[in-house]
């Protein structure tokens, strides 16, 4: 009996949702597509910095790089409680590189700051202090949902205006709205402008005595947004 009962239930369910979909099928309709997109700046930069002691006779111990480190990055005005932390590190352990017999410790950061200035003099500053090995590894929109949000508006706007627009000729309105579907795109901004150096040191000046420091723009980050509507015409 419970079995009988299922089946009823089910092709119950089953003759509802063809019906549901008869009649959005049957009904008249306008289906139109709009995409907006805009550029916006990088304003979250996060930096990786690697701490290693060489293999020379005046090696500088690990500990001392790392308070070398903190005290350049607070006089450039870092605040290292919110802007720094260790790179893919559970904890303060180090890795350790076994070369020639001797032990290479090393020590990855993080570093998080907010527009390109900021990132020019960091690398200056660092390099004043022989820290040189460090890397660009991403950049964000910090109030990207907001921005996704703001584009969805303005793209269901620009369908409904289209939707007019494609009606009016033949001396008919749209009504409501009766499927919508969105897409979002973001373009991947790991790619970063560097004059002639990819940074892991010096600049890649043609003269190798001179060590200028990069020129770093970053490329904007394009954002996306796209609807399809369907419109009940009359």
């Amino acid at each position: 009996m419970t079995r009988i009962f299922q089946l009823l239930l089910i092709l119950g369910l089953t003759q509802t949702i063809f019906s549901q979909t008869k009649n959005f099928i049957d009904q008249p309709y306008l289906e139109t597509t709009a995409l907006v997109d805009t550029f916006v700046t990088p304003d979250e930069i996060y930096l990786r910095i690697l701490l290693s002691e060489n293999d020379e006779r005046n090696r500088v111990n690990l500990k001392e790089l790392e308070t070398r480190m903190f005290v350049k990055l607070e006089d450039l005005g870092i605040d290292l409680n919110e802007q720094l932390e260790l790179h893919d590190f559970a904890s303060n352990f180090k890795r350790y590189i076994f070369k020639s017999k001797k032990i290479i410790k090393e020590k990855a950061f993080s570093l998080k700051i907010y527009d390109t200035e900021t990132a020019t003099k960091v690398l200056q500053g660092l390099e004043e202090i022989n820290i040189s090995n460090i890397s660009l590894y991403k950049s964000e929109f910090s109030k990207l949902e907001q921005l996704k949000l703001e584009l969805k508006t303005k793209a269901i706007k620009k369908a409904k205006l289209q939707a007019e627009y494609l009606t009016e000729p033949l001396n008919q309105k749209i009504k409501q709205a009766i499927h919508i579907t969105d897409k979002y795109y973001e373009e991947d901004n790991l790619n970063f402008y560097l004059d002639e150096v990819v940074v892991t040191g010096y600049a890649g000046s043609k003269n190798k005595q001179e060590h200028v420091m990069p020129n770093i723009e970053f490329k904007p980050i394009q954002v996306e947004s796209q609807v399809t509507v369907k419109f009940q015409i009359e």
